[in-house]
């Protein structure tokens, strides 16, 4: 599937449809409940890591600009693979966007997000639009917590047109003692250091690299 072509559907879409659309692969988060029971938290972590990163942005053909919302607006849409109930809200379009988001996973477990998109910065690279974030993941007694800077970027391509991408960074943590970092740049690599060990995926294909 065309990743970019389901967020943004031909029949149009608004700023918080494409944001739930890109929650839509809460398929990561499944099994981190039973991760989290059987002790392998580090490995829930990393699994939580992904969904934020790969849910934080696109990377494809940049087929139409989003209509804006207006302040108070809410969007919801389930995951149809999943049945995860999903909701996106506009808390803030001055001055800057501050958009909230929660997921609600059929097991109970729950993940929430807030990012503020501050502003546009214009470079050769293309039109990036910074937004500081805060995540977190809630799995019964287990709570993840992410922070960090995602930049989407709108870039000028030979072909197809405008394309999305993405790079930044988050720092990792959960209540069991695992920490880490990951960082993701404009071709979709993401690295991610838990607890010392080097984790490598390609995003868009959300596709772990083996070494």
């Amino acid at each position: 599937m065309d990743t970019t072509r389901y967020e943004l559907p031909s029949q149009g879409t608004s700023l918080l449809g494409y944001i739930v659309r890109r929650l839509h692969k809460t398929e990561w988060l499944s099994p981190v409940g039973e991760l989290v029971a059987r002790g392998d938290c580090t490995q829930a972590l990393e699994r939580v890591a992904v969904f934020t990163a790969a849910s934080s942005t696109s990377y494809g053909r940049a087929y139409y600009r989003p209509e804006f919302n207006r302040k108070g607006d809410t969007f919801s849409e389930p995951d149809p693979a999943t049945g995860a109930a999903i909701t996106a809200h506009l808390e803030s379009d001055s001055p800057h966007y501050r958009i909230a988001y929660e997921v609600f996973m059929p097991n109970g477990d729950t993940f929430q997000g807030n990012e503020e998109i501050t502003g546009t910065t214009v470079g050769w690279r293309g039109l990036g639009m910074p937004a500081p974030s805060l995540f977190s993941f809630t799995s019964a007694s287990y709570l993840a917590e992410l922070t960090g800077v995602i930049t989407s970027e709108l870039a000028p391509a030979l072909r197809g047109g405008t394309r999305i991408r993405a790079y930044g960074f988050l720092n990792l943590k959960d209540n069991a003692g695992n920490s880490g970092k990951l960082d993701l740049n404009r071709q979709g690599m993401l690295k991610m250091d838990v607890n010392g060990q080097l984790l490598e995926y390609d995003l868009p294909r959300l596709e772990k690299i083996q070494p």
